[in-house]
């Protein structure tokens, strides 16, 4: 073998190895690269996300960002784990629109609009009804709800608590409502009129909130408290603020790959099929009404993309890894009898 020749098979195992670990970095192991048809790696670098203004990757599956109705019908929801389906309802582009953003394939964005779909099938969304929002953060449904003519109480936690768990370095807290109309969502007369905000601790609902209000809903907030025990006894306590025929709506985090192991950490905490389950149980047992919920796992092309960390690289972002385990959103339904 001549020297040229060995230089030439050197530089070209060299590139192989770079390839290879591109690619363990988006697909987190050579076995599951393995495991995806080329052809999904291929179209999700001609698809991935270029911007706001270019929204490539839903156009390219849905077609069109605008809503067809000028109200969303009735779906209904049920309790669902998030699939790439929901994200081609025209429902999803009427309530995008409303909160003033783009329909993306983003796990967060199809929380909120769940929540929204949810509440308004339920008949919640209308003058005079009145919501409790946990955790809310900076998040649009408080100005969305109030825009319906919704009366809402925003809580967060307080200041102190949210400088420790990096809350307020990362633009996730509110410690009032500076910057939950800052889109404009509702008029700021409305806002201003039918938006109050109040500290909480999630885990330390006080008896003054019971049977107060119409709804309530969390977003992405009960795995943060500390424990899978204290997040599960959050959603039972949230039920208490309930007045009769009220509605409850939680998303949180799912672990995908195990109904074993899992993560139970102070700050993070990845609830299994079986920690959903013993809560229903639990619930049905206080007398609630639980919505059935659909296990179905999509197999939707964008269902076969795993983001990694660094996360924040754009769509679809509809599944992720945290940890060793793969996780997507859960949303659940529960109602207090009239």
């Amino acid at each position: 073998m001549t020297e040229a020749l060995k230089i030439e098979i050197a530089d070209l195992e060299a590139e192989l190895d770079e390839f290879y670990r591109q690619m363990q970095m988006r697909c987190g192991s050579l076995k599951e690269l393995a495991s995806r048809p080329l052809t999904a790696v291929d179209i999700s670098e001609g698809l991935a996300y270029r911007g706001d203004d270019e929204n490539r990757l839903y156009r390219g599956f849905v077609g069109g960002t605008e809503p067809i109705a000028l109200v969303p019908s009735a779906l209904p929801f049920t309790s669902t784990l998030c699939q790439q389906v929901h994200f081609s309802l025209d429902q999803y582009r009427f309530w995008a629109k409303a909160m003033k953003e783009s329909p993306k394939y983003l796990r967060k964005q199809w929380e909120f609009i769940y929540i929204a779909q949810v509440l308004y099938e339920r008949s919640m969304l209308k003058g005079g009804m009145k919501g409790l929002a946990f955790g809310v953060g900076r998040e649009p449904l408080p100005a969305l709800f109030a825009s319906f003519g919704c009366d809402i109480v925003a809580t967060d936690q307080s200041l102190a608590g949210a400088v420790d768990a990096g809350w307020v370095r990362s633009a996730e807290h509110s410690t009032d409502l500076s910057g939950l109309n800052d889109r404009g969502i509702c008029t700021e007369r409305m806002f201003t009129e039918l938006v109050s905000f109040a500290e909480l601790d999630m885990n330390f609902i006080p008896a003054s909130f019971s049977d107060k209000f119409d709804f309530c809903w969390s977003a992405c907030a009960l795995e943060h408290l500390g424990s899978l025990e204290h997040g599960l006894k959050f959603v039972r306590r949230s039920l208490d603020t309930l007045k009769p025929g009220g509605v409850a709506v939680h998303t949180t985090e799912f672990n995908l790959s195990s109904n074993d192991a899992t993560i139970n950490d102070p700050t993070l905490c990845l609830f299994r099929q079986c920690d959903i389950e013993q809560l229903i149980r639990e619930v049905e047992s206080d007398g609630f009404i639980v919505d059935p919920i659909d296990w179905t796992v999509g197999r939707g092309f964008a269902e076969t993309v795993v983001d990694l960390p660094p996360y924040g690289r754009g769509e679809p972002h509809i599944r992720l890894r945290l940890g060793e385990f793969d996780c997507t959103s859960i949303g659940l339904i529960i109602a207090k009898p009239a």
